[in-house]
């Protein structure tokens, strides 16, 4: 039984796959021109065929792409998805740093701290 990743693993497996400028050029190319081989991608990058398999390997790992075997040819396609939650994750964590700099910024202006959240069974009697 696999587990489901936690959406910073996974956003984390993105930002990893994306890391490289390579698998960039493979994605921003399967985003604007659809489904291709690994030669058709090697033809248009500059690294060997090999390469660009281990490159759309990494990219499947990270659920970005997922292949299709049509007779003797694999074509590999973009799965959009991962990159939206990988968005949402750093939205996510935006807010929650812009809520700590807005607290930060009452505190700079005021002098007082924001209040405390009461947490239920520490010290509020529940």
């Amino acid at each position: 039984m696999t587990r489901d990743p936690h959406p910073a693993e996974r956003a984390g497996a993105v930002f990893e796959a994306l890391a490289d400028a390579t698998r960039r050029q493979v994605v921003r190319r399967l985003a604007e021109g659809g489904p291709a081989t690994a030669t058709e991608l090697a033809g248009e990058l500059p690294v060997t065929r090999q390469a660009v398999a281990k490159h759309l390997a990494t990219l499947a790992d990270a659920g970005l792409v997922v292949s299709d075997r049509q007779g003797r040819e694999t074509r590999y396609q973009l799965t959009p998805q991962p990159l939206s939650e990988a968005v949402s994750w750093m939205a996510a964590v935006g807010s929650q740093w812009d809520d700590r700099l807005e607290a930060l910024q009452r505190y700079l202006d005021t002098g007082s701290p924001r209040p405390r959240r009461r947490r239920p069974g520490f010290g509020s009697g529940d």
